[in-house]
């Protein structure tokens, strides 16, 4: 997802530079344009809505197939989540618990995320970081 993100953000700078930080962007998923950056797992895609160019607070849609097994990671910045279709199961240290769809989920910062796509249909979203964007392993076991 990282690479994928990476790219998403430099197609996103093109996007910023045409519309502006105060131009409103309307994206209905039926008519956005899904990107696959092949380094991510196959059936999964995702569109990168806004960046703030103050910030780096990043907004983006993104969908996963049934099944998937998202690497645990963690953030440097709280993360929301809106899922818009699936179930998605969400790991916090040993309890797992259930976001479905229409559902909200806060994440915040440092946290390492555990994450699945366990519905029998993919899972979309609407994730949104409030700061720069960053993917960090796990801290290895003591």
């Amino acid at each position: 997802m990282k690479s994928k993100l990476l790219l998403s953000l430099a197609a996103m700078g093109l996007l910023w530079s045409q519309a502006g930080p105060n131009t409103a962007i309307i994206a209905n998923l039926a008519d956005v344009k899904w990107t696959r950056d092949p380094g991510d797992a196959p059936g999964s895609d995702g569109v990168m809505l806004r960046e703030d160019p103050k910030t780096g607070a990043t907004e983006l849609l993104a969908r996963y197939p049934p099944g998937h097994v998202f690497k645990p990671h963690w953030h440097n910045v709280n993360e929301r989540i809106v899922l818009l279709e699936g179930r998605l199961s969400l790991h916090q240290g040993e309890s797992e618990r259930f976001l479905d769809a229409g559902g909200f989920a806060f994440l915040p910062a440092r946290e390492v995320q555990r994450m699945s796509c366990v519905s029998k249909t993919r899972c979309v979203f609407y994730a949104y970081w409030d700061g720069k964007l960053d993917f960090n392993p796990p801290p290895a076991p003591r």
